[in-house]
């Protein structure tokens, strides 16, 4: 077992190393934050016998699945494909059959436990070949067959060489670590297997790759248009409404572009080192926020017409925002809010409710980096470091009107009798940029006046 984990196999003239135990520490003491860049200390390191919403599996599966137009291979026991992306209402424009909706499993059984599973995933990738005619094939490495000790590299690179399209190993077995882990082993493959194997007919002078973007509700479609308008080109995604072509030319942008800046630090600090392609970390969402990602963008590339172009567009659309967001703001004018959500959305999300004149009283830092941290407390001043038991507690001391987080906290709010707003991947809406946010003032405004919050907290008239 040792010396399979050192195998080195080649795809596409790029040599890749197995997931071994050097990666993974590697990965696991990356900094996300931009004070650390010794990669000495990780600011979400795991606990023993714990895991942080979610497994490697799972991380790995929710960096990589929006590319709609390639097959997504679990080698597992069906059970295993429980966790699907379809939760995540992300978007594509893919006009072919869109995978990411199907799940597609091994179904590793109890004889292959004992006699290996190797045979089995290749009858199964010739079956997706042969049926699905992909352009392209990502396999997950899970627990069972992490264990057992099966040969994925061997195969996938025998049938990658028969059958040229890309066949692309993802080593996530879910026992390594948590889900951000897995988001980055998603990356390290994208980056050894995919990223440098295809040229562009044109490199574009103002390039981008959006890192860290999975579209949901759309999001991304919010400010890539805008992007465009003032002649900055997506030149691929990671990964929402995602191509595999478009990734395997990523190494020729002029600049990445981190939209969450948790889960592929590590991916665009190693193409900063390879392709020396500088980053930076963004958020799209509020009017302030967005007109700032906008300038950092542009005012990466130096180039004065590009500046000017933005100031234009910029004062153009925070105008029409103004104007339209002008009926909500009368509703929500003093109302209470507390933020209850993950990663940059800690801040980027009050950013955008105090936009559209919020207080917001208090938001979760729990799973949020030291950086995240500090970026909150210049917007709020109440950081809940265990939400669970702190946020029932703080809508009655501060007689909150609106609680917005992910679904598991709508009970909280019916017990509380106050609004509720989903503003995680359940959502049905986009938030994003400068239309995303009169998106979320409709939301809020349509949540305070919903008087079900209050009915389904009362008292049962029977009780009375």
């Amino acid at each position: 077992m040792e010396h399979k984990l050192q195998v080195i196999f080649k795809i596409q003239k790029k040599e890749f190393v197995m997931v071994n135990k050097k990666l993974i520490r590697e990965l696991l003491s990356e900094s996300d934050c931009s004070h650390n860049k010794t990669k000495k200390s990780s600011c979400d390191k795991p606990k023993p016998g714990a895991t942080s919403g979610g497994c490697a599996f799972e991380g790995a599966q929710i960096a990589l699945f929006p590319f709609a137009d390639v097959i997504h291979l679990v080698h597992s026991p069906a059970t295993c494909i429980g966790a699907s992306w379809e939760t995540r209402q992300t978007r594509t424009s893919h006009e072919g059959v869109n995978n990411t909706v199907m799940g597609y499993t091994t179904d590793v059984n109890t004889n292959d436990v004992i006699f290996g599973g190797d045979k089995k995933l290749e009858e199964s990738i010739e079956y997706i070949i042969k049926h699905k005619n992909p352009k392209g094939i990502f396999v997950y490495e899970t627990c069972v067959t992490a264990m057992i000790g099966d040969d994925m590299d061997s195969v996938c690179s025998r049938m990658q060489e028969k059958h040229k399209i890309p066949i692309v190993i993802i080593h996530s077995p879910g026992f390594v670590g948590g889900k951000n882990l897995g988001s980055r082993l998603g990356g390290e493959s994208v980056l050894h297997q995919l990223i440098g194997t295809r040229e562009p007919e044109f490199i574009h002078p103002f390039g981008i790759n959006l890192i860290g973007e999975y579209n949901v509700t759309g999001d991304m479609w919010q400010y890539t248009p805008l992007l465009e308008k003032i002649g900055i080109k997506i030149i691929s995604t990671l990964a929402g409404d995602g191509r595999i072509e478009n990734i395997q030319m990523a190494h020729r942008a002029k600049l990445n572009v981190i939209v969450c800046a948790k889960s592929l630090i590590s991916l665009t600090r190693k193409m900063q080192e390879e392709y020396e392609i500088p980053y930076i970390s963004i958020s799209f969402y509020g009017r302030r926020d967005t007109s700032n990602a906008i300038r950092s963008i542009v005012n990466a590339f130096g180039n004065e017409e590009l500046s000017a172009r933005a100031e234009a567009l910029i004062e153009e659309e925070e105008a029409k925002l103004e104007l339209a967001l002008t009926p909500y703001k009368k509703v929500l004018a003093g109302k209470k809010a507390i933020l209850n959500t993950g990663g940059n959305k800690t801040w980027s999300i009050a950013s955008a409710l105090q936009d559209i004149g919020i207080d917001v009283v208090a938001t979760s830092v729990q799973k949020a980096t030291l950086e995240d941290k500090e970026i909150c407390a210049q917007y709020v001043k109440i950081l809940m470091t265990d939400p669970g038991t702190q946020q029932a507690q703080l809508i009655d001391e501060h007689n909150i009107d609106i609680l917005l987080a992910g679904g598991r906290s709508l009970y909280t709010a019916i017990k509380k009798k106050i609004a509720f707003v989903d503003v995680n991947q359940e959502k049905k809406v986009s938030y994003g940029a400068y239309a995303g946010l009169i998106n979320l003032a409709i939301d809020v405004c349509n949540a305070v006046n919903n008087r079900v919050f209050k009915v389904v907290g009362a008292e049962e008239p029977w009780g009375k």
